[in-house]
């Protein structure tokens, strides 16, 4: 009941926040004529197109819903995705500093720039840099917080992942998380995300990456310590699902995630779902926006 009412008051708040701040400050600067505020998401970015719709889009879609008077615009870190969709499907897409000189040509003044990263490492740092080389060219930037910035964050995403998988929570099942995994210091968020599920009595939940620790290899060791899972399901711990979750995940090598655990005796189930088709998700990207917009307006 404590939980219920914390997230109908969570819910409260937000929409009050997203009155009073998205919508009030543009409808005032309507009334002066202006218009000149802009949110400018900024994604890694996925060629999965079926999969980006659900995941970028849907959270793109919820902060122009939430903040209706501002334009939200879009652009990808990844060149090599950019490049791809723009070749073989004739789709333009942005790069953060082409995203920046059109939001200038076109008389911006006023920019929030949300990441849909998940940490603040070496890509949420490479933005934050990107835009000191743009001072003095806007009135006012303001940089939002990645998804896992506060310990509110990491119990809400935490919330967000156990209901959506409550249901394979049957006792012979492991939950395992696919996250991708860096050498900066914020990898550290996969071991806290792990400790907070340990803590709440989520035992029979996992998290791995594929490119730092904590390794397959050591879900697999904790795996055959418990000694009671038949079925492992997989997720990736990641805002779209694109190559990591399609192919080091979910692929039919014998290096994928998939086969090793199937070759070690479980079954396996594969759930091809980005974290950003979670609407909880998409809120805590929304809760960031608003503090970005009223930090904007000191």
């Amino acid at each position: 009941m404590k939980k219920q009412l914390k997230a109908l008051l969570m819910g409260f708040l937000t929409g009050a926040l997203c009155m009073a701040g998205c919508k009030s400050e543009a409808a005032s600067e309507k009334a002066d004529g202006g218009g000149n505020t802009a949110i400018l998401v900024v994604s890694f970015g996925t060629s999965y197109n079926d999969n980006r719709k659900v995941t970028i889009e849907a959270i793109e879609d919820a902060i122009g819903k939430a903040c209706p008077d501002y334009q939200v615009r879009r652009a990808f870190t990844s060149q090599i995705i950019i490049d791809k969709l723009k070749e073989r499907d004739g789709l333009i897409i942005d790069n953060v500093e082409e995203a920046l000189d059109k939001a200038e040509k076109d008389g911006i003044t006023n920019l929030v720039v949300q990441p849909t990263h998940l940490m603040d490492g070496y890509e949420y740092t490479d933005l934050a840099h990107a835009l000191k080389n743009y001072e003095g060219r806007f009135d006012k930037v303001v940089l939002g917080e990645p998804l896992l910035s506060s310990s509110e964050d990491f119990d809400e995403v935490m919330k967000a992942v156990t209901e959506k998988t409550s249901s394979y929570d049957d006792g012979e099942t492991a939950v395992c998380f696919m996250g991708h995994g860096t050498e900066a210091d914020s990898n550290r968020v996969y071991a806290d995300m792990q400790d907070r599920l340990t803590a709440e009595g989520y035992g029979n939940y996992y998290i791995g990456t594929v490119e730092a620790e904590p390794t397959l290899d050591d879900v697999l060791a904790l795996l055959k310590e418990k000694g009671i899972y038949k079925r492992v399901v997989l997720e990736p711990l990641m805002v779209v699902a694109g190559d990591h979750a399609n192919n080091d995940m979910a692929g039919d090598e014998k290096d994928s995630w998939k086969t090793i655990l199937e070759n070690e005796g479980y079954e396996v189930e594969c759930v091809l779902e980005g974290l950003g088709q979670i609407p909880a998700i998409q809120d805590i990207y929304v809760k960031h926006v608003l503090a970005a917009v009223e930090q904007m307006k000191k």
